[in-house]
């Protein structure tokens, strides 16, 4: 199973309203890597949701609920989307600043490349979320 990270601008769509929808069609990216990274993920796959803007914070957990697919809305099939679930708010939200200061996140695509949208999360770098998000 893999796991991801998506960020989003929270006045565009927060993980407070995934949770209240239950579940989305995530679109809207763009760049060819987030684009990769999109494509690549699979049914049952867990993901991080990033607030960027003002708050830059990772604040909770969804599901991935089935292969990335040709946006319906757009007439390019380069760009996909995915259909994601909510599954819960970390129990606090984890800033940027307490990830980018924790020298086990140093090489983390978030820490590293900030403008990519849709990026990988090892084991060792969800772990370490988890735990900063228990504090």
């Amino acid at each position: 199973m893999g796991q991801w990270l998506l960020k989003t601008e929270p006045s565009a769509y927060s993980f407070a309203q995934l949770q209240h929808d239950k579940r989305t069609v995530w679109d809207g990216v763009k760049n060819p890597l987030a684009l990769k990274n999109l494509g690549q993920m699979q049914q049952g796959d867990q993901v991080l949701i990033y607030h960027t803007g003002d708050e830059k914070a990772v604040t909770g957990i969804a599901r991935v609920l089935g292969k990335a697919y040709a946006d319906p809305k757009k007439n390019d099939p380069k760009l996909l989307v995915i259909d994601l679930a909510a599954v819960a708010a970390l129990p606090r939200p984890v800033a940027l600043a307490d990830l980018k200061a924790n020298p086990k996140l140093k090489d983390w695509e978030l820490v590293r490349l900030p403008r990519l949208s849709v990026m990988p999360v090892s084991a060792a770098q969800w772990a370490e979320v988890e735990r900063l998000a228990k504090r």
